[in-house]
């Protein structure tokens, strides 16, 4: 699927997300859950700088969406990401039976920065959505966000 002008719009507010999260001291990231209308209808960022490495938003859209929307909403609606979900995200993504991805950065990119900065690499393999959900519907990268997103984590990684 081409990516839409409104695509463009919600990653965006991704990324503004991702930088709010940077600030409060978390890695930058950010989500949100869009319905088949065009109404936002949540939105967070990563909030694992307490200890909780579970706190991505893609994991917060899921466990909001499986508490307040029908099965059938949930395949109708589009998840917005700054970064390509990891595999726990992507898991709960699946479960819940959430509609489409549209990420702004890939795993595959990510990876590369932080080997490039010298970042050790994560305990939990980078894998793409679709080798942990066959069948989810991806959209992304989104190649003119990329150097606003890297930024981003190389402003995290320098915290070292």
């Amino acid at each position: 699927m081409t990516i839409t002008v409104e695509d463009l719009t919600h990653l965006r507010r991704c990324v503004e997300l991702a930088a709010e999260a940077l600030e409060d001291g978390d890695e930058p990231f950010g989500s949100l859950l869009v319905s088949a209308d065009g109404r936002v209808l949540f939105e967070d960022r990563n909030r694992i700088k307490a200890g909780d490495a579970t706190r991505h938003p893609e994991f917060e859209i899921s466990r909001w969406s499986a508490a307040h929307l029908p099965p059938d909403e949930r395949a109708a609606a589009t998840v917005y990401t700054s970064g390509e979900h990891c595999p726990m995200c992507a898991a709960s993504h699946g479960w819940v039976g959430l509609g489409r991805i549209v990420y702004a950065v890939s795993s595959d990119q990510l990876v590369s920065w932080l080997a490039e900065w010298g970042v050790p690499r994560a305990p939990v393999a980078a894998l793409p959505i679709t080798d942990v959900v066959p069948g989810a519907v991806v959209d992304g990268p989104v190649a003119e966000l990329a150097d606003s997103i890297k930024a981003l984590h190389r402003a995290y990684a320098s915290r070292g």
